[in-house]
């Protein structure tokens, strides 16, 4: 039987981030929920100046409403050139209702003549574990690369067809889940949550 106590809740209403986190979280030995198995609507405002501001207010917010321990990730692009935007703002960078290639287009249009050895970016990642009426634990992960030309490969979602790897000479939507879990900022992060969950369960 399944308690309050062995449970997990993904602080996320966003479809491409519950399924990598579902995937990340798999072999933890909490149960995976989330908001839409929970019955729980909840947007937070993200009104942090930092990933780690707007982890926090979210795995606070959703483990307060739930009274479950909440996992809550903010993650971004950071890109150097452009003294570490698009940042928190990365899922509102082309404005609140542009779609993924929108901000793609965005970004490159930003780029345009910027040469390639120019263009290094990173992905952050801040995960926050928060109890009910507990501490906050916080993870990072990041994963460097550098911002194409051009979008390339059907896979992942967000920033991930123009940001290129060059250890592996493809994009992040090029890989597949298990290879891209391996490297990305969310996978780095989130063997740290996973090691301690286990060290607490």
């Amino acid at each position: 039987m399944h308690t309050k106590k062995n449970k997990l809740l993904l602080a996320t209403n966003n479809s491409g981030k519950l399924k990598e986190m579902s995937v990340l979280l798999r072999n933890s030995k909490l149960e995976i929920t989330t908001p839409m198995e929970q019955g729980i609507h909840l947007e937070v405002q993200e009104s942090g100046k930092t990933f780690r501001d707007n982890a926090i207010l979210k795995a606070e917010a959703f483990s307060s409403v739930s009274g479950l321990m909440s996992l809550s990730d903010d993650s971004g692009l950071e890109v150097d050139i452009l003294n570490g935007e698009p940042g928190v703002m990365s899922a509102r960078y082309a404005g609140p209702n542009a779609s993924d290639k929108d901000r793609i287009d965005y970004l490159l249009e930003k780029l345009r003549g910027v040469p390639f050895d120019r263009r290094k970016a990173r992905f952050r990642c801040v995960m926050a574990v928060a109890a009910p009426g507990g501490k906050v634990e916080i993870f990072e992960g990041v994963c460097e690369g550098i911002i194409s030309e051009e979008p390339k490969g059907p896979g992942g979602f967000g920033y991930d067809p123009i940001f290129y790897i060059p250890s592996l000479e493809v994009s992040m939507a090029q890989l597949s889940m298990e290879s891209k879990n391996d490297i990305s900022h969310r996978g780095i992060a989130s063997r740290k949550v996973r090691d301690y969950l286990a060290s607490i369960v």
